[in-house]
C-alpha cells in the first residue's frame, strides 16, 4: 500500500508546483495599491496640506467628498469650495459670484491638485475604466502597467484623458505614472514619485514631473522613453505640511 501511496503523492505534488500562477486583474492590482496607501482613511480623514503658495483641505461632510484651496491676494483671502459638483468663491467672509466658465476652470484646477494627492484612492472612481497592460521595466525595475480612461458620464471635463500607473510587483505602491491632455493645446506628461512618506497611516508622495523632449510621441510608449532619457524635467511637485486629522 505505502509503494502506491508514496508516487501518489508525490504526482500530486509536482501537479500542485506545476499549476500556472494566476495573473492579477488591473482591479485587484489597484484595490491592493488603494489598501497599502491608506485605504478608507482616505475617506474619514481630514487632509490639508500647503502646494507652491496654496493650501488645500479634503474633507468628507454628511458623506459628500469637499475640496477647499486657501490663497491670499494682498490683504485678502480667496476660499474656493468644490462640494459635489457645486463650486462657490469666497472673499474673506463674502460669497461672490463666479461666472459659470470660470467656476468650471476653478473646480477643475482643485479637483487636478486633490486628485493627484489621494492617489490611488482615486482609481476605484464610478467613471474609471483600467486595464492591465500587463509588465514593463523602468530603471531595471519590472512593474505592472496600467491604463485607465474614463467614461463621459462622471469623467468631469478631461474625460478624453488616457493615464498610465506603474504598480510594483509585491508591494502595489504606484511608483511611476503618465497621462495626455487636449487643452491649452495638449501634451503628455510623466512623473516619478519620490519621498513617500505615511502620515496618520496615509501615504503621500511628491513627483518629478516630466515631459518628451519630441512632440507627436505614443502615450503608450513614454515609459520606454523616460529610460532612453527622451523626457526632460519640467518642474518638482511637492507638497508641505501635510496634516491628517
Amino acid at each position: 500500500m505505502k509503494r502506491i501511496l508514496i508516487p501518489l503523492m508525490l504526482v500530486f505534488v509536482i501537479a500542485c508546483k506545476q499549476e500556472p500562477k494566476k495573473e492579477l486583474t488591473a482591479q485587484q492590482i489597484v484595490d491592493n495599491s488603494i489598501a497599502d496607501s491608506g485605504g478608507k482613511l482616505f475617506n474619514n480623514h481630514k487632509v490639508s496640506f500647503d502646494f507652491r503658495d496654496k493650501s488645500y483641505v479634503s474633507e468628507n461632510i454628511e458623506g459628500q467628498r469637499v475640496f477647499t484651496r486657501i490663497s491670499e491676494l494682498d490683504s485678502i483671502t480667496i476660499t474656493d469650495i468644490k462640494r459635489g459638483e457645486e463650486f462657490e468663491r469666497y472673499m474673506n467672509d463674502s460669497l461672490v459670484m463666479v461666472h459659470d466658465t470660470m467656476a468650471v476652470k476653478y473646480a477643475n484646477s482643485i479637483n487636478s491638485v486633490h486628485y493627484f494627492v489621494r492617489l490611488p484612492y482615486g482609481l476605484n472612481d464610478r467613471a474609471v475604466n483600467k486595464e492591465l497592460l500587463g509588465k514593463e521595466t523602468i530603471a531595471d525595475k519590472e512593474y505592472y502597467k496600467v491604463k485607465v480612461t474614463f467614461d463621459q458620464k462622471g469623467g468631469g471635463e478631461d474625460f478624453e484623458d488616457t493615464y498610465l500607473y506603474w504598480f510594483d510587483l509585491k508591494t502595489f505602491k504606484p511608483e511611476y505614472l503618465a497621462y495626455d491632455f487636449h487643452v491649452d493645446g495638449g501634451g503628455q506628461r510623466f512623473r516619478k514619485a519620490y519621498n513617500e512618506r505615511y502620515v496618520n497611516g496615509i501615504r503621500f508622495v511628491d513627483y518629478e514631473n516630466y515631459k518628451p523632449k519630441n512632440n507627436g510621441t505614443d502615450i503608450l510608449e513614454i515609459g520606454k522613453l523616460f529610460d532612453k532619457g527622451e523626457l526632460e524635467l519640467l518642474s518638482k511637485i511637492e507638497l508641505k505640511n501635510i496634516m491628517v486629522e
